[in-house]
């Protein structure tokens, strides 16, 4: 009976130390996925100053780094670190959900929402929204450069700003862009207090209360600064 009980404390310790490291990885993940999308909407923010600069900004990110780095070197390392952090981030998500599903197999008669936050229920909906939201936008800026106003693909005059604008010009793209980030900053929201809770930010009230402005801070700030730039397309402040 001793044998048996300690094998069991002997595997929960490990199935606690697993949890734990996958939240450190998930809090981690999601700060650095924060300073990418707060570094690319001041990028995106170039837009107001015209096509010149706009264009002007971004192939200055294809030379940064050289000659110490390829054309575009610097570009890629950011990506690759981006599709790291994500699917490490994705990874964990899963994990962490199915070990919870498989210590509560049977569900809840009643569900109790009142502790908890609109944002943090929708957590992994937001999540599989802004997940689909990023390949398309990939699809869109990056890799393919799909042009959705006319279906070309590859960006033939090299210009970012009209492909920006060309998008953006489409009222169901710019809706279709709104929702995502509406996504993201619930998911922004909810996810900077976990990060700062699971880095052991929050033991106290006030810390508490901190990281949750901090996470409205945040999700405000970035989803505001993106909607900037579809919406001031729209309605013709940003044109070619």
């Amino acid at each position: 009976m001793a044998t048996t009980t300690r094998s069991e404390l002997v595997k929960g310790s490990r199935a606690a130390r697993t949890t734990i490291a996958l939240k450190l990885l998930m809090a981690v993940s999601g700060l650095l996925f924060i300073g990418f999308v707060l570094g690319h909407m001041y990028g995106n923010l170039k837009a107001f100053a015209g096509e010149e600069k706009f264009n002007e900004y971004a192939h200055h990110l294809r030379e940064l780094g050289e000659p110490m780095l390829p054309y575009e070197g610097f570009l890629w390392i950011m990506r690759v670190g981006l599709l790291v952090a994500i699917i490490v981030h994705v990874a964990c998500a899963i994990a962490l959900w199915k070990r919870a599903a498989d210590a509560r197999p049977v569900k809840y008669v009643a569900k109790r929402n009142s502790g908890s936050s609109f944002s943090s229920r929708t957590m992994r909906w937001g999540g599989v929204t802004v997940l689909v939201f990023i390949v398309w936008h990939l699809l869109n800026f990056t890799v393919v450069k799909i042009n959705p106003s006319n279906g070309e693909t590859g960006d033939p005059d090299h210009s970012p700003y009209a492909l920006l604008v060309d998008t953006f010009d489409l009222w169901w793209m710019t809706i279709l862009y709104l929702i995502a980030m509406l996504a993201l900053a619930l998911h922004l929201h909810h996810g900077t207090f976990s990060s700062l809770q699971t880095l052991g930010l929050t033991n106290s009230a006030v810390s508490r209360a901190r990281a949750r402005a901090a996470g409205w801070v945040i999700a405000i700030v970035v989803a505001g600064g993106f909607s900037l730039v579809p919406l001031s397309v729209l309605v013709g402040i940003i044109e070619k």
